[in-house]
């Protein structure tokens, strides 16, 4: 692993940002000033940072509706993306697309998604473009284990292979399509089966494990960077929360999100690793949890003080020039 003391300590301030503000948003949803729907990335943190932490400003990533962690990881600003979920006028998309739509194209970030197995699709065409322009980019799509099972995922994994496009396919499999357990849900049984089928090479990871997934991903996405066409990672994770905001989870055992916060969390598993190996202090990773607290916090003051949108506004955003 050849990551310097700042990255680690870059790595652990995007997870527990992306922590702290799903735990908030949390929080806040049940007060009634957030509209529409909240997914939460919860429990994840992990998968996105430790994959966004091999891109560059040349690479684009698509996302999910639980797309929260995925935009932090990506570099999203993190005032305007709580301003969003607000529907506040200077949010990341002026307040129109809320918590399942944030995109920023300077980030690369190409879009949260409502539709289950939507950005497979858009990271086709960000490959193709870098393939194209020859700009050594590299374009990956996050999708759950719902996603994984849509005609939109498959035909992209295919159009993928056919043209050797610089693609990462990323299943983040934690365990549950809504309700429906992916283990019983997937056909074959073997993701990597499946993506073998249309060529992919595949890997599987356990999510909670930042430095596996750092490494895995890293392999990956250097094997698509290098032109030798996509392939498909298998990130095995587990989400602490709900299908979304008000989702009772009676389909879930007993006792089952507290094993996982126990056992599976990857904040609590990083801080322990980097501590017994003398990479980090624990005073180090207590002054960044006591920053994002703070950050978080201003951030919500700030977008419940923003304003909403003008009538105006409505046909503002419509159309793209090019």
């Amino acid at each position: 692993m050849d990551l310097s003391r700042e990255q680690l300590l870059d790595a652990y301030r995007y997870m527990r940002l992306i922590r702290e503000f799903e735990e908030r948003i949390h929080l806040e949803f049940a007060t009634g000033e957030i509209p529409g729907f909240v997914h939460l990335y919860a429990g994840e943190e992990a998968s996105a940072v430790a994959i966004c932490m091999n891109l560059g400003e040349q690479d684009y990533i698509a996302s999910t509706h639980r797309g929260h962690g995925h935009c932090i990881a990506k570099g999203c600003d993190v005032r305007a993306m709580m301003k969003e979920l607000y529907g506040r006028r200077d949010g990341l998309c002026g307040g129109k697309g809320g918590s399942m739509h944030i995109a920023d194209l300077s980030k690369g970030m190409m879009g949260a998604n409502g539709i289950v197995g939507g950005g497979p699709p858009l990271i086709c065409g960000a490959a193709l473009s870098a393939k194209i322009l020859k700009t050594g980019g590299v374009a990956v799509t996050f999708f759950g284990d719902g996603g994984f099972n849509q005609g939109t995922t498959l035909e992209a994994m295919n159009l993928a292979s056919a043209w050797k496009l610089p693609a990462v396919f990323v299943l983040e499999d934690n365990g549950y399509a809504e309700s429906t357990a992916s283990s019983w849900s997937i056909g074959g049984g073997d993701p990597i089966k499946r993506a073998a089928g249309f060529g992919l090479v595949g890997r599987s990871v356990e999510g909670h494990d930042f430095f596996a997934t750092y490494q895995t991903a890293r392999e990956l996405i250097d094997y698509a960077r290098a032109g030798n066409g996509p392939s498909f990672l298998h990130v095995k994770c587990t989400r602490f929360y709900g299908h979304f905001e008000g989702d009772a989870s009676t389909y879930r055992a007993p006792g089952e999100v507290a094993a996982a916060r126990n056992d599976r969390d990857c904040l609590k598993l990083f801080r322990d690793r980097v501590n017994s190996m003398g990479l980090l202090q624990a005073p180090q990773l207590d002054d960044i949890d006591s920053e994002v607290v703070a950050l978080i916090g201003s951030a919500v003051a700030a977008a419940k003080e923003a304003p909403p949108p003008d009538a105006a506004d409505l046909m503002t955003h419509v159309y793209s020039s090019y």
